[in-house]
């Protein structure tokens, strides 16, 4: 391989091309937007050259490969032109495996991959392994491999868009946490299209390896029975009274996360590290010292008897809805942004339940009014935190939850979750401030 044209300046981009120029490759970088600075200043520190707002199909025809970065989609023009002219398109995933010998946990997920990745990687952390953790989470997988650094284990997140423009890749551990819908604004609106996308990953998994799925999860059963693998499949269940009970020694493990659904991440972690081969005591400490991500069930404040809680994190329906049965009546949920197709029927009866009032941070809130326009919530529409946060604690009395739980994308009004969730957390230290 002579010469790369990777497409899109992210840090899966930047990893790529960074990686590529590590390895002798000729490597030229194209975005369609905008480079963040950040990305245009590494490429330039390692004269990497490039070009923004705009492809020039020229130069990137006259390289031998495409490295597509995961947010372009599959119907862009680009990728569609050079479909067409048989050009090879692969996915930086696929891109930094060529150039990886260890072995690899790979998560995928609609909910909870995040902390799963990051439990598991802290829990390899502390029994002494060398190990990575990247993908859809801190550095992109070629980042990764350009620090000479020799890994025991690799722990990748990976989302749908990852997995697509896969080949040769092959995990040693592959997990598939649960298919709901989501991202369906990606794959034409058919969540078979995207649950096929999540199942690749079991596709994609070592002969003599390990498969780990939700026996709670009605489609990942249809699925293998539909699309048998030929991988060691173990099914797990939060609803397994063992789920967090050792193999070895028959301990019950301890964890400091919030609700049932963090039960089943931290029994991923915990299978994941039986299967490598840690002891139970190398187990239970990863398991106890780690504690909830930042922008999920994170509790920003308690101030007059009443919590908030950022959930930021929560881009669809069903994180919302496992932020929503972590807590007990009352709720002031703060919902709402960019619309992925959702359906909020399931979360009808906890709405009625638990939630008194509805503040809608958003750019259009016609959806999330006429799903709960039965409710006897009250609604209150803004785009600005600070105003939501204002009213929502207006509405609040002591013992009362504020929860960021959005349902929904970001970017009507923020970059990204990230940025909506630390837009909260300002937010809410400023008023309690101001309160005092």
């Amino acid at each position: 391989m002579r010469s790369i044209t990777v497409l899109g300046a992210g840090e899966s981009g930047i990893g790529a091309a960074l990686l590529a120029k590590a390895k002798g490759i000729n490597v030229w970088v194209s975005d369609y937007g905008k480079i963040e600075e950040k990305y245009k200043n590494e490429l330039l520190e390692h004269k990497i050259p490039f070009e923004e707002k705009g492809h020039n199909f020229d130069i990137i025809d006259n390289t031998e490969l495409i490295v597509k970065s995961p947010g372009i989609p599959e119907k862009s023009n680009v990728v569609q032109h050079f479909r067409l002219r048989n050009k090879r398109i692969i996915s930086e995933i696929e891109f930094a495996f060529e150039f990886y010998s260890g072995k690899i946990a790979a998560i995928t997920g609609s909910n909870g991959k995040t902390t799963t990745t990051s439990l598991t990687y802290e829990i390899l952390r502390k029994s002494n392994l060398k190990v990575g953790l990247g993908g859809n989470i801190g550095y992109s997988f070629s980042r990764l491999l350009t620090n000479d650094l020799e890994y025991d284990w690799v722990v990748l997140e990976l989302s749908s868009f990852q997995l697509e423009d896969l080949y040769d890749f092959k995990a040693d551990i592959s997990v598939i946490l649960n298919i709901t819908p989501d991202h369906l604004d990606r794959y034409d609106y058919d969540f078979n299209k995207y649950a096929k996308a999540k199942w690749k990953l079991a596709e994609h998994t070592k002969k003599d390896g390990y498969l780990l799925l939700n026996n709670d999860d009605p489609t990942l059963k249809h699925f293998a029975i539909e699309n048998p693998v030929d991988a060691n499949i173990v099914w797990l269940s939060a609803n397994n009274p063992t789920a967090l009970v050792s193999k070895e020694t028959n301990q019950k493990f301890e964890i400091n996360l919030l609700g049932i659904h963090n039960i089943y991440n931290a029994s991923v972690g915990k299978s994941i590290a039986e299967i490598i081969g840690l002891k139970p005591p190398e187990i239970a400490s990863g398991l106890l010292s780690f504690k909830s991500i930042e922008h999920r069930l994170e509790t920003v404040s308690t101030f007059n008897e009443v919590r908030y809680v950022n959930d930021s994190k929560a881009t669809n329906v069903e994180s919302a809805e496992v932020a929503l049965k972590s807590f007990e009546p009352n709720i002031i949920w703060i919902a709402g942004g960019t619309d992925k197709g959702n359906d909020y029927t399931i979360l009808e009866k906890l709405v009625f339940e638990k939630v008194v009032a509805i503040i809608c941070l958003c750019v259009d809130d016609e959806k999330l009014r006429s799903a709960f326009a039965n409710s006897e919530c009250q609604f209150y529409t803004t785009q600005s935190v600070d105003d939501a946060l204002e009213k929502a604690t207006a509405f609040a009395k002591p013992g009362d939850t504020v929860l960021l739980s959005p349902a929904c994308a970001s970017f009507d009004l923020f970059d990204n979750y990230i940025h909506r969730g630390n837009e909260f957390k300002n937010a809410v230290h400023k008023l309690i401030n101001e309160i005092n």
